[in-house]
């Protein structure tokens, strides 16, 4: 009888139940996609660094784990100081500069030489390594979004690059450039902002930090193990983003509770005189408030199950059409979660009306017009 009540319930005004579900959708999906962009963000960069083989990384004193965030502080001569260094078999000094153009990215601007021997080289897709002062390597998945092929002229930094080549992705950025070239377009002459070190077994990486660690060698710099970086990698590590990822799912909430505690509170004023006659056939306050929060919970689960399928077809129209490089990582934990955070929405809103309904009168509610 329960089930049969509530379906019937649920039937009688379609439009605002489909209204209700699909706001429970845009609540799940919400906080699906943010969570899943940032996780998504900082994973997919974090293997690309990973992938470039060095087994160190050497930043400014003080330097983010985001490479992103890291300056041009660095003289470049300490490639040569590096070098020197027991059990050390390659460095390469990186020029890091942010661009926002046509999406967000960071360009690395290297020396192709030292930068092969610390990777291993590219694998090339198509065209050639960098040869002229203006040549640019883009990855694959770069290419495509940006419909860039080999031969043509990129603006970048305002000035025109000639795409030499495009290489297999994994291996930092998307983009490379000539360092020589950008110190030249920045005013970073001489400067690097990060030094990627190769040992000539990865067992002796833990030496070779600590050696410069030493006094004599780089006191204050940042030493980082590439091997850790993947767990380095958090939203909690970003000033302000853990704030703002916080206050999209508060948001994302608040629209479920006000959609639901609407809804509920609606249902019970056109069914006052519906919840007079069940009162009338005996039907309790704890019977009529398990009636309206199931009504609820069935409107949740239903906008559960719309917001996980809105959250892949997001992913799939962003990767297909909107911007193939965008990493969004949808994960079995963080649907759970959203999921519980809708229910949990979904029962505080539908609370007080429930509560209104229990309390009515049935005389009053038989009479009500």
């Amino acid at each position: 009888m329960m089930g049969e009540l509530i379906f019937r319930n649920l039937l009688h005004r379609p439009a605002r139940t489909i209204i209700g579900i699909l706001a429970i959708s845009v609540e799940v999906a919400l906080v699906v996609l943010i969570v899943g962009l940032t996780s998504g963000l900082l994973t997919e960069t974090a293997k690309r660094i990973e992938g470039i083989g060095a087994d160190i990384m050497l930043q400014p004193p003080a330097a983010s784990v985001f490479l992103g965030f890291s300056g041009s502080p660095m003289p470049i001569k300490i490639q040569d100081k590096l070098r020197e260094l027991k059990y050390v078999q390659a460095v390469a000094p990186v020029l890091l500069q942010f661009n926002s153009t046509g999406g967000v990215e960071v360009v690395y601007g290297i020396d192709p030489e030292s930068f092969h021997e610390v990777t291993g080289g590219f694998v090339f897709i198509s065209g050639h390594d960098m040869q002229a002062p203006d040549d640019l390597l883009v990855d694959d998945w770069a290419a495509r979004a940006k419909h860039l092929k080999v031969g043509d002229t990129y603006n970048l930094f305002n000035n025109d690059w000639h795409v030499a080549g495009i290489v297999e992705h994994g291996k930092g950025s998307r983009v490379f450039v000539p360092i020589s070239t950008l110190q030249d377009l920045i005013g970073a002459h001489d400067k690097a902002s990060i030094f990627f070190i190769k040992c000539t077994r990865p067992e002796h990486a833990e030496d070779v930090m600590e050696d410069m660690r030493k006094p004599d060698n780089f006191p204050g710099y940042t030493v980082r193990p590439l091997k850790d970086l993947l767990s380095l990698m958090t939203s909690t590590n970003i000033p302000g983003l853990q704030v703002f990822i916080d206050a999209m799912i508060a948001l994302a909430v608040s629209i479920g509770l006000l959609v639901i505690f609407l809804t509920m509170y609606t249902t019970v004023v056109e069914r006052t005189r519906d919840i007079g006659v069940l009162k009338s056939l005996g039907a309790s306050p704890p019977f009529i408030i398990r009636a309206l929060l199931m009504e609820s919970a069935l409107l949740c689960f239903g906008g559960i199950i719309g917001g996980v399928a809105l959250s892949y077809a997001v992913r799939a129209a962003s990767h297909r059409w909107i911007f193939p490089t965008l990493s969004i990582l949808i994960t079995p934990g963080w649907v759970i979660r959203a999921g519980l955070i809708a229910l949990l929405g979904t029962v505080v809103g539908a609370i007080y009306p429930a509560w209104v309904a229990s309390r009515k009168d049935a005389v009053e509610a038989l009479t009500f017009d």
